[in-house]
């Protein structure tokens, strides 16, 4: 067991090295240009998407669910446990590469809402099916690497999709109310049941529901710190324009520290390049796959510019009142302590409450990215044995000890994206080619 926990680390070592990084962030500049800054100018039409009534079209849920069960899934405790690991081994100067990520990332989550809806099929039962597994299969004829992508997905979902999530809910609950795993595994095994069992629909009925409400909860809890504290803000945000080019704070003191976890994280949190939410996106109901690819990349802005710079420049703002220090804490924890220091008595609860549901919403999202990659390999008779083995894993999550799951996690969650990546590459023509047919139909008036 140890030789392979030693192997596993040195795997995701390599998996999430400085080449991967590299290699995601270079994919969204490389569209980024492609596409002549396409997430930038069309962000008031994406937001509009997101929010506007539209016609009927073919597919399973609408836009907004879609983007709802992608956040469900997104947003995770990478937004406040990974911010603060962030910031303790990158410096303030992370929160800048976090950003500097999201935004190139934007154009990368736009090419997979693209290509998902491009390339989607309808399965047995009537309902779509999409993802990378799908446009690499039918845009690039490479079967080979399209069962590579859903192999890596299927196993994946086990591990950062039920049992990381579930053990994450289960030791909060432990912490903050005394309450034994067990019983919290029973809770959060029944009414995980109670949503997946019921399929697409009944996962984008809840997300629907719990995402709005608990992104607006953290993020209202952390904008009353920011407004009580209006004197620390100036400091905090020079502070992370400072420290993303001086390396100061950082580990070592190096720049390359404050780059490193600053993209790590923003990756990590946004999922932008991991071809995990394109699978979401391909239940969309629309009428072109660039209006479903303006709707995916506002995922990575409300992920990553709204959520995550909440959550990092609050602890930036503790950083400077303790005397630009962290005080030898890091992730949960850390933002725990931050929140409850610059809001008393609420401010830890607001964070606490908002691990458990995020880690619960990120449960039903990747249900749904592990079913479609399993039924890919296995089939659509596999749909229910999946799912009642994703719920058990959810149950043992919260009783087990997890350390090698972490690490299968973390390693195939970072493989998924190489298949993924090639496919965004290798057909972003056909990206241009869809933005560019988009244009010049709602120019003559075909499309709205």
């Amino acid at each position: 067991m140890q030789n392979l926990q030693s192997i596993m680390e040195t795997l995701s070592g390599w998996v999430w090295g400085p080449y991967m990084l590299v290699l995601i962030v270079g994919t969204g500049v490389f569209l980024t240009f492609r596409l002549l800054f396409w997430q930038f100018r069309m962000l008031p039409l994406a937001f509009k998407q997101v929010f506007g009534k539209h016609p009927s079209h073919e597919g399973d849920i609408s836009q907004f669910s879609s983007l709802m069960t992608a956040l469900s899934a997104t947003i995770g405790t990478g937004n406040i446990a990974g911010v603060a690991t962030a910031c303790v081994l990158g410096g303030p100067g992370a929160v800048f590469w976090m950003w500097m990520t999201a935004l190139f990332g934007m154009a990368t989550k736009y090419g997979e809402g693209v290509l998902a809806v491009k390339y989607r099929v309808k399965n047995e039962k009537g309902e779509m099916s999409g993802g990378p597994m799908y446009y690499i299969e039918r845009g690039l004829k490479w079967k080979w690497l399209a069962l590579i992508f859903a192999f890596f997905g299927a196993v994946a979902s086990f591990g950062i999709g039920s049992s990381v999530q579930s053990n994450t809910v289960a030791l909060a609950v432990e912490n903050g109310f005394g309450l034994e795993t067990w019983i919290t595994g029973v809770i959060i095994t029944a009414f995980s049941a109670l949503v997946i069992l019921g399929g697409i629909k009944s996962i984008a009925r809840a997300s629907s529901f719990i995402v709005p409400i608990m992104a607006i909860g953290y993020v209202a809890g952390g904008l009353i710190i920011i407004f009580n504290n209006l004197e620390l803000v100036g400091p905090a945000l020079k502070m992370i324009f400072t420290y993303a080019f001086t390396g100061e704070a950082a580990v070592g003191g190096a720049i390359g520290a404050a780059i490193r976890y600053g993209v790590a994280r923003g990756v990590f949190s946004n999922e932008a390049g991991m071809g995990s939410a394109p699978i979401a996106a391909a239940a969309a109901k629309t009428d072109h796959p660039a209006r479903q690819g303006l709707v995916s990349m506002t995922g990575t802005f409300i992920d990553t510019i709204i959520v995550c710079s909440i959550t990092g420049i609050v602890l930036v703002m503790g950083f400077i009142m303790a005397g630009n220090d962290f005080g030898g804490q890091t992730g949960a924890v850390l933002t725990i302590g931050v929140f409850d220091k610059l809001l008393p008595g609420v401010g830890g609860w607001v964070v606490t409450f908002g691990i458990i549901f995020f880690a619960y919403s990120t449960i039903l999202g990747w249900s749904y990215y592990g079913e479609k990659c399993a039924t890919y390999l296995l089939g659509e008779k596999f749909v229910l044995p999946y799912r009642i083995i994703y719920i058990a894993t959810v149950f043992i999550g919260c009783i087990a000890t997890l350390d090698l799951v972490w690490l299968f996690a973390d390693t195939f969650n970072g493989l998924m994206a190489i298949p993924n990546l090639i496919g965004l590459l290798l057909l972003s023509g056909v990206i241009a080619k869809e933005s560019k047919d988009f244009i010049a139909r709602r120019k003559s008036g075909e499309l709205y």
